[in-house]
């Protein structure tokens, strides 16, 4: 079975020869700052551990700015009681400056949509009872900035880092949710189809350890890396396999891995 699922693969690889229609807009989870082409619009859906399902839609209002909503489900697909995240999560991406030949593109934004299940309840600490835990088991990003540049390296190699700050998820430490976050990331073409993925999200956002509640351990405070694969299966249809927290910084006793598919067109 193994054999064949990479005989299928390699075929793949040799045969497909969609191009990808824009640049990343975010690597696994980390942005970029790549938009939307104007008048064009995105339907992208996550499958992820759980049974959860994360639908988001997104536009290009103009070659600079892209707006999109999001809402995480968990429990959708299995036999749990399905749970649906309390709110909508929403993205505003305004690319300030374009990348050139001697700067990198500029981008100003904002996330609410974080990962995993969105947990309400009171801080769990021996000797210290603290404020309540109120956030998803990897925070959004919140406002964020982030700058990319781009070489051509036997096909596009991507580079790309910036910082955020989430201020309305509460882990029950003020130090930990006001800390200013990192992150960096680069893409690479394979070819016209394929495209691989890798960042490190600092988590510096993240409480250390200090609490546990129902087998999940909230950061850590080790940060994350993810990988991926980016496969542009048809001119208009992205297909991502990825691998988050390679480090396993959770009680995991595996590397978490999503199905990511887009679908992009003009209006």
């Amino acid at each position: 079975m193994k054999k064949c699922i990479i005989i299928l693969i390699l075929m793949s690889m040799i045969f497909s020869q969609s191009e990808q229609p824009y640049p990343p807009l975010e690597l696994v989870s980390v942005p970029t700052a790549g938009t939307l082409p104007r008048g064009t619009y995105t339907w992208e859906t996550i499958l992820s551990k759980g049974g959860t399902i994360m639908p988001r839609l997104a536009i290009g209002l103009t070659p600079s700015l892209s707006l999109g909503i999001s809402w995480g489900m968990n429990g959708i697909i299995g036999n749990e009681k399905p749970e649906f995240n309390i709110q909508p999560g929403f993205y505003v991406k305004y690319r300030a400056f374009d990348e050139s030949d001697t700067r990198p593109a500029f981008l100003l934004g904002i996330n609410t949509q974080g990962k995993g299940k969105y947990t309400e309840a009171e801080r769990i600490v021996i000797g210290d009872e603290g404020p309540p835990i109120t956030r998803y088991e990897q925070k959004a990003l919140g406002f964020f900035v982030s700058m990319s540049k781009n070489w051509e390296f036997f096909g596009n190699l991507g580079f790309h880092i910036g910082a955020n700050k989430n201020i309305w998820e509460k882990t029950g430490n003020p130090k930990d949710d006001d800390q200013i976050n990192l992150f960096l990331g680069l893409d690479k073409e394979i070819n016209r189809s394929f495209s691989l993925l890798i960042e490190c999200d600092a988590g510096l956002n993240d409480n250390d350890e200090e609490y546990e509640y129902n087998d999940l351990t909230f950061g850590r405070g080790k940060g994350f890396i993810n990988a991926g694969i980016r496969w542009a299966m048809a001119p208009n249809i992205l297909v991502e396999v990825n691998f988050n927290d390679l480090r396993k910084t959770s009680k995991a006793d595996y590397v978490n891995r999503e199905v990511k598919i887009m679908y992009s067109e003009s209006f």
